[in-house]
């Protein structure tokens, strides 16, 4: 197996959801019985990857990402505006613009009900 550089390890990091790099960060724990809080300092120094360390702490605030608008685009618009306080053109376009952020750092409830809402209609949504 060849070795990754810090700059591949880095890059992979990037790519990853924040549930997986919590994963991650769990999964290393245990294969090397550390802690978060022990490997912050080396992490951030590592640069990007510093939100390994915040990814274990629980998360209060979301974003609501709206990944495509599907088959009934007419009806996730219309769902977009009650959500929003969007006029008809621009939440027209932030749907034709997808992916693109409905809401941000809502709380979790607020998050969830905005994904039930926007699938429902039709969409494709990520919560991050």
């Amino acid at each position: 197996m060849a070795k990754l550089t810090q700059d591949d390890l880095l890059a992979q990091f990037e790519e990853m959801t924040l549930i997986e790099l919590s994963e991650f960060v769990k999964a290393f724990e245990e294969k090397f019985d550390v802690t978060a809080a022990a490997a912050a300092p080396v992490v951030v120094a590592g640069g990007a990857a510093g939100g390994a360390a915040e990814a274990v702490e629980e998360k209060d605030e979301f974003d609501v990402v709206l990944t495509g608008a599907g088959d009934k685009k007419i009806q996730v618009i219309k769902v977009v505006r009650e959500l929003t306080s969007l006029g008809l053109k621009e939440a027209k376009d932030l749907v034709d613009g997808a992916p693109k952020p409905v809401l941000e750092k809502v709380n979790k409830e607020a998050a969830d009900k905005a994904k039930e809402s926007l699938e429902g209609a039709g969409a494709s949504v990520e919560v991050k």
